[in-house]
């Protein structure tokens, strides 16, 4: 076994992650039980074939194939001409069959990569491969007792496996978020981690700089959340380190990640694939996948991530920081395209001759938006403004009819009641004020209650001028124009 034994020596972390990815699909992998038993109770959605009765044949799901494929093809993989299920032969409680139908050395898919952004450059983590397997049991722990639930068994589980290409844990941590990402885009997946829909394992290893040979590695589970796993690989890449700079052996093993306690513990000798007796499932027929049903697949890929995220800066002119944040969802990107959308369909103010802008859409989306569904603890489809109810709510801005000011509380109401933007100010008398007679008014009596702003405004500050302002706006409960208003606050200062 190799050490290195060292104190000075520096050391490189080696990461390679085991992403298993429950498939949205209605039925098991090889039989016809409902996948849908999250909110089901335990072992109501099992039959022989799922519950590993002897005799039994199993049938592939075709949409399950289907779904690994076209991820595969998302991460630029290569899909062979044949694949074959195997047997994975383990004696564990919650496998009732005694082996799991996994895929060994003939997988759907080889060599792909994903990409991330690391301080500012892109960097590619290599895909060993995406293969299609079914999930397991649920073991549910008590004192004393461990009691299984068959309602998982059978599930399609999708395996991707990366290349041990990742060099930290905030590496680790943006290539799983990315790769979450692009399964919710397919709409293969939930992307739900807390509910075991999305799970990660990883294998990590430390050499020191420059050494080119992999260290003896472990794997660390139970990592339930990006935080989960970033800290979890931290915790272990200065374990390992600390041993070998001690010149301790590192053992290869399974270990598990101890939230409430920081820290990882050993759990299991580490398997080798020798152990698991792999051979060919002889009750499943090999795959022949032809080029023609592969570019079928492709054709019905969705827009990725990456492409989507590059075309809302060009065509909508956002910063990256907007567009980043507009397409980490597709129900949220197509919402605000939708947005936008409605808003070019009502055309320029007739008032202004302003057409609102997606910027404009942008801010009210990523601002009143994001912030209305988090202090209501909503999903996107819990909304109750439509795209084409914030386009309305923007044209009566960019109409002069209510300033933004006014624009924020509308929209909540809007969010509140289902009401329209137009109902919300007529109801309410929000109209904006824009008679420089009366804002003349307003903005005297301001002047008078505040010499030391008047003063420093005619001292050459010109901060104290969006003071006084913002006085008047609160005066005029929000309606007034700012854009009379400064008018009138400056002839009235000269005067």
């Amino acid at each position: 076994m190799k050490t290195y034994e060292a104190q000075n020596v520096d050391y490189e972390v080696v990461i390679g992650l085991e992403v298993h990815a429950q498939l949205l699909t209605q039925s098991k992998m090889f039989c016809g039980c409902s996948a849908d038993y999250a909110a089901a109770s335990p072992n109501t959605h099992v039959c022989p074939i799922c519950g590993g009765m002897p005799g039994v044949l199993p049938a592939i799901n075709a949409y399950a194939v289907e779904a690994t494929v076209m991820t595969a093809l998302a991460l630029g993989a290569q899909i062979p001409d044949f694949a074959r299920f195997d047997r994975k032969n383990y004696p564990y409680p919650d496998l009732m069959k005694g082996y799991q139908i996994s895929q060994y050395d003939h997988p759907l898919s080889l060599k792909g990569w994903l990409s991330i952004i690391v301080d500012g450059q892109e960097k590619f983590i290599g895909i060993r491969r995406v293969h299609l397997e079914e999930d397991t049991a649920k073991l549910v722990h008590g004192p004393g007792y461990s009691l299984v639930d068959m309602n998982r068994a059978g599930v399609p589980l999708m395996e991707i496996v990366s290349e041990p290409d990742i060099r930290s844990a905030e590496e680790a941590r943006l290539y799983l978020v990315k790769l979450r990402q692009i399964l919710i885009y397919l709409g293969v997946n939930t992307g739900n981690m807390e509910e075991g829909a999305l799970r990660c394992d990883a294998n990590i290893s430390v050499r020191p700089v420059g050494h080119t040979e992999l260290g003896v590695k472990t794997e660390v589970k139970n990592m339930n959340s990006f935080r989960a796993v970033k800290l979890a690989l931290e915790y272990e890449a200065q374990r390992q380190i600390k041993l070998a700079r001690a010149g301790t052996p590192i053992l290869q093993e399974t270990r598990g990640w101890v939230d409430a306690e920081g820290r990882t513990v050993s759990q299991r000798t580490k398997e080798y694939a020798d152990d698991y007796r792999y051979f060919p499932e002889p009750d499943l027929p090999p795959l022949l996948l032809t080029r023609e049903w592969v570019e079928q697949i492709r054709a019905k890929l969705p827009e990725l991530p990456d492409a989507k995220l590059d075309r809302f800066l060009r065509e909508y002119n956002l910063s990256l920081a907007d567009a980043e944040v507009l397409t980490s969802e597709r129900n949220m990107a197509n919402w605000f395209e939708a947005a936008v959308l409605a808003t070019r369909s009502l055309g320029p103010s007739p008032k202004s001759g302003f057409q609102v802008e997606p910027k404009a859409v942008a801010n009210f989306v990523s601002g009143e938006l994001f912030r209305l569904m988090k202090a209501n603890d909503q999903t996107l489809d819990q909304v109750k403004v439509t795209p084409a109810g914030l386009a309305a709510l923007l044209q009566m801005v960019a109409e002069g009819k209510i300033s933004v000011s006014v624009a924020k509380p509308v929209f909540e109401e809007m969010n509140t009641t289902g009401k329209s933007a137009p109902e919300i100010v007529a109801a309410k008398g929000l109209t904006q004020i824009s008679d420089a007679d009366h804002l003349q008014e307003v903005a005297d009596q301001v002047i008078a209650n505040h010499s030391q702003a008047v003063a420093d405004y005619r001292a050459g500050k010109e901060a104290a001028l969006k003071f006084l302002v913002g006085q008047v706006m609160r005066a005029t409960k929000g309606q007034g124009n700012p854009g009379v208003i400064n008018t009138v606050l400056r002839e009235r200062l000269k005067a």
